[in-house]
């Protein structure tokens, strides 16, 4: 039976643990506690509804992955991380803007989060690349990277697919494909 303690604010270690199970109602317990304090710092900051949610749901990510790297180290109060991270993400958004007067109005404290936001940005431009990198590769290659690297598929059922002779002749295909793709990579902006 779900007692009324269920709306409470979490403590920082369920919260944590319910990241870590990807627990749906955690997560609804979460943003009732925490989307208030964000929505507050991005309407004081010339934000509205929409960018707070953007802000928060980010915010959640960066957290997510840092609690699943397994090298996540709580050293202020989860309030204060999240609070963190959202008013980095907020600061930045508005730079982008050019809405950024040289400060924003805070109403609790904070905490440098740089690192682990700049960990996060690398790792979207990562992925961007990737994918740029693999829209310019063409067929067969594309798929068959996806399918060996995305889909987990063997190359047995690769070189079934596109017909070559042998899973050999797959393997040599799929090596010269990668060497493609990280050429194109390297060579994305």
């Amino acid at each position: 039976m779900n007692k009324h303690i269920n709306s409470s604010s979490p403590t920082d270690n369920e919260a944590i643990l319910g990241i870590l199970n990807n627990s749906e109602s955690m997560l609804k317990r979460i943003y009732v506690a925490y989307f208030p304090m964000v929505l507050k710092l991005v309407l004081n900051n010339s934000g509205n509804d929409d960018d707070a949610k953007d802000v928060y749901q980010e915010a959640i990510i960066v957290l997510y992955n840092k609690v699943k790297s397994g090298n996540f180290e709580l050293s202020s109060k989860l309030q204060t991380y999240i609070y963190s991270v959202c008013r980095r993400l907020w600061l930045k958004r508005l730079s982008q803007m050019s809405k950024y007067g040289g400060d924003i109005h805070d109403f609790q404290e904070y905490m440098p989060v740089e690192e682990d936001l700049v960990t996060h940005e690398e790792r979207d431009i990562q992925f961007t690349k990737m994918e740029g990198a693999l829209g310019e590769l063409g067929e067969p290659c594309k798929t068959i990277i996806e399918d060996y690297y995305i889909h987990g598929r063997s190359m047995q059922e690769i070189c079934e697919k596109f017909g070559y002779t042998n899973a050999d002749n797959a393997k040599t295909q799929k090596y010269k494909c990668l060497q493609r793709l990280k050429k194109l990579f390297f060579q994305q902006k």
